[in-house]
């Protein structure tokens, strides 16, 4: 797979005025409405999955991307490139978005969605990792973050969720949506049966071509045993197993 939108290549020499103008103009480009071959959630369809994690060894960074369709890994590539600019909120795809493009020139066949860990319309200028990496490959992507970036939860989060449970996240002040837009979920996808520890939700926004419920709906499904969706999952150890 190659870039379909090649301006949008993540260029970490700009400033950081230029990267969020640059970010302005993917979410001007996004489409946070429905838009897939395959309908991810549908019963009897096997679409091919695809999950991105990243692992860093220093000033290098380390994209593993799994491919899974019916419960199997069906392709596993990876990438190495240097890390130009240091970690900053909201600027995560400057500094990790070339080593994702570069591992998705090893796949043939263009998967139906993808899972990333990071944001995608939960973001200041609705542009995370997962809308700059969509936009830039035109292909289906949803954000999956352990963290709230930015916007309100529609309710409060301070109990814990019982599994199954999902929390709309609205847009606010930091957020360029107009107030009260809904970007994103709080999604629970797996509790303990216990008052004493409690698992966090992961908060899950559409990056391209796909809305905020079915990109809730899509990481609910995909989540197996485990809290992350199982292609995030089986990227993060891969990152884990070519970074150790």
């Amino acid at each position: 797979m190659e870039p379909v939108r090649p301006e949008f290549v993540p260029d970490p020499s700009l400033s950081r005025a230029e990267m969020e103008t640059r970010q302005t103009d993917i979410a001007d480009a996004a489409a946070f409405t429905d838009d897939l071959a395959v309908e991810p959630t549908a019963l009897g369809e096997q679409p091919v999955v695809a999950g991105v994690d990243q692992a860093f060894d220093g000033d290098t960074a380390t994209s593993a991307l799994v491919l899974i369709q019916g419960g199997e890994v069906i392709k596993r590539t990876h990438a190495t490139a240097p890390t130009a600019i240091p970690y900053i909120p909201g600027l995560l795809s400057f500094r990790e978005g070339g080593a994702i493009l570069d591992a998705f020139v090893g796949l043939e066949r263009e998967p139906d969605v993808v899972l990333v860990d990071g944001s995608g319309r939960i973001h200041f200028r609705e542009a995370g990792l997962a809308t700059h990496i969509g936009v830039t490959l035109d292909v289906p992507t949803i954000g999956v973050a352990k963290s709230l970036l930015c916007g309100q939860p529609r309710e409060s989060l301070d109990e814990p969720l019982g599994a199954g449970e999902r929390v709309a996240i609205e847009a606010d002040e930091d957020v360029t949506a107009p107030d009260g837009t809904v970007i994103g979920y709080a999604v629970q996808t797996r509790q303990y049966d216990s008052d004493s520890r409690h698992i966090n939700p992961l908060y899950v926004s559409p990056g391209h071509r796909v809305s905020a419920e079915t990109a809730a709906d899509v990481v609910a499904r995909q989540a197996a045993e485990y809290k992350l969706p199982e292609p995030t999952r089986l990227a993060d150890a891969y990152a884990g197993e070519l970074t150790s």
